[in-house]
């Protein structure tokens, strides 16, 4: 379904491709950092099809017990990796009030980019995406787009053009 190998210097298309209608959530409902985690991973087990998401809500919580992965500018990307998940996955959330996300810059966060990997990534796409990642959402332009988008064709649009 994704590339079989990420280059060194992806391309924003190549890094549309990792996301999927079906792991976007455009209107996030919750209104706290566990909410938040617990309403992406539910729709990840939907989507998915995998049984044991208190295990994986429960292992993203402890990563974020180690620090806050909401990097500041409205911007988190909780990640990590799990035998729950077969292939790397990655789920887009937004939420246009913000939620306090403990974020470094103590501002509301309002765009989550959930990265799930399984434990055995001889790529490693997990790092690559979650670099790329990282790089592209310092463009304050792309923020702002990201706030308008209200469909996954933009959602990918967007990306594939930063």
């Amino acid at each position: 379904m994704y590339p079989r190998q990420a280059h060194a210097i992806m391309k924003p298309q190549e890094l549309a491709e990792f996301f999927q209608e079906s792991l976007c959530i455009f209107d996030l409902k919750a209104t706290d950092k566990r909410g938040v985690m617990s309403e992406m991973v539910e729709c990840l087990s939907q989507k998915l099809d995998f049984k044991d998401k208190d295990l994986l809500l429960e292992m993203l919580m402890n990563r974020e017990s180690l620090g806050s992965t909401a990097i500041g500018k409205g911007v988190a990307f909780p990640h990590g990796r799990s035998l729950a998940i077969q292939e790397l996955s990655v789920l887009f959330a937004r939420s246009v009030g913000g939620v306090d996300f403990d974020a470094l810059d103590k501002k509301p966060t309002h765009f989550f980019f959930l990265i799930i990997a399984p434990p055995q990534d001889k790529d490693n796409l997990y790092l690559q995406v979650l670099g790329h990642l990282v790089e592209l959402i310092k463009s304050a332009a792309l923020r702002k787009k990201l706030m308008e988008v209200t469909n996954f064709a933009e959602l990918q649009d967007t990306l594939a053009s930063a």
